[in-house]
């Protein structure tokens, strides 16, 4: 079986120092995910996230749960200076087959070419307590050269199903300009392999 899916990752703006963008300008990013699952659960997947300044906004569809929207808004912190800690405490909500309000924070801490990034998130449904849940989609990788990121992700999803709850791999990234590529081999040797794929564009 296969996945296709989107990995999400924090913008943060640049700074003045007359290479970049002003810090007033907005950084965007789009990404399309596809899934080929089985049992009949294949979907497709977009996310846009925009932020200016410390503001942090995101809209998603089929991430949280097949036929279900979310928006979201949260504010964008950075510390440290060798090591580099981004955080994005955010507030949301989800509407459609699931229904709620929703907490999250997307952290990556950064050592020269190691990176540790975590994308977190809790429903509280208000139409039953049963879709109540948490996500989780954390990496670890090492980038030997800037167009190259290797690593290994756990994710806990309730968008498809697998036989396990919790699941884990080994992933491969490449970038090119303003694109980037990611692929993840889940559960290997404990049940049959999910593949991940993943495009995003930054603009």
């Amino acid at each position: 079986m296969m996945i296709i899916t989107a990995i999400c990752s924090i913008r943060l703006p640049a700074q003045t120092d007359g290479n970049t963008a002003p810090a007033s300008s907005w950084n965007l990013n789009a990404s399309i995910s596809g899934y080929w699952v089985p049992n009949g659960q294949s979907y497709v997947s977009p996310t846009f996230s925009g932020d200016h300044g410390a503001l942090h906004l995101e809209a998603r569809y089929n991430y949280e749960a097949q036929q279900t929207g979310s928006l979201w808004a949260g504010y964008n912190l950075k510390t440290g200076r060798k090591v580099v800690l981004l955080a994005t405490p955010m507030i949301g909500g989800a509407f459609g087959r699931v229904n709620g309000v929703a907490s999250g924070v997307e952290l990556t801490v950064t050592y020269k070419k190691l990176q540790l990034y975590s994308a977190n998130e809790y429903i509280f449904a208000t139409n039953t307590k049963v879709d109540n849940f948490f996500y989780t989609w954390t990496q670890l990788t090492y980038s030997p050269v800037q167009w190259l990121t290797l690593g290994y992700v756990v994710q806990r999803t309730r968008a498809y199903h697998t036989p396990l709850d919790i699941q884990r791999g080994p992933m491969v990234g490449f970038t090119h300009k303003k694109l980037n590529f990611t692929t993840a081999i889940f559960n290997i040797g404990e049940t049959d392999p999910t593949v991940d794929f993943s495009v995003g564009y930054n603009f």
